[in-house]
């Protein structure tokens, strides 16, 4: 019983959690502007992930410079 429980909390979890994009897929992205509502939030994700991937490089680089880089 308790096992049943802990699935239902979970997917009633992601309910709540998914809820903001329900609501983009059900009633922004029928608009004139669908196809960019849907896609902005995908294009912010690779923004940041374009960031952060700049930001992990160059510090690797500066590691590298210092000679401090652990080559295990």
């Amino acid at each position: 019983m308790l096992g049943l429980n802990i699935f239902r909390l979970i997917g009633d979890l992601f309910e709540v959690i998914l809820a903001p994009f329900q609501y983009i897929r059900l009633t922004l992205a029928k608009g004139n502007a669908g196809w960019w509502t849907s896609n902005a939030i995908n294009w912010v994700f690779v923004l940041i992930l374009i960031l952060l991937l700049t930001y992990w490089m160059s510090q690797a680089l500066k590691f590298k410079r210092e000679g401090t880089e652990d080559r295990a």
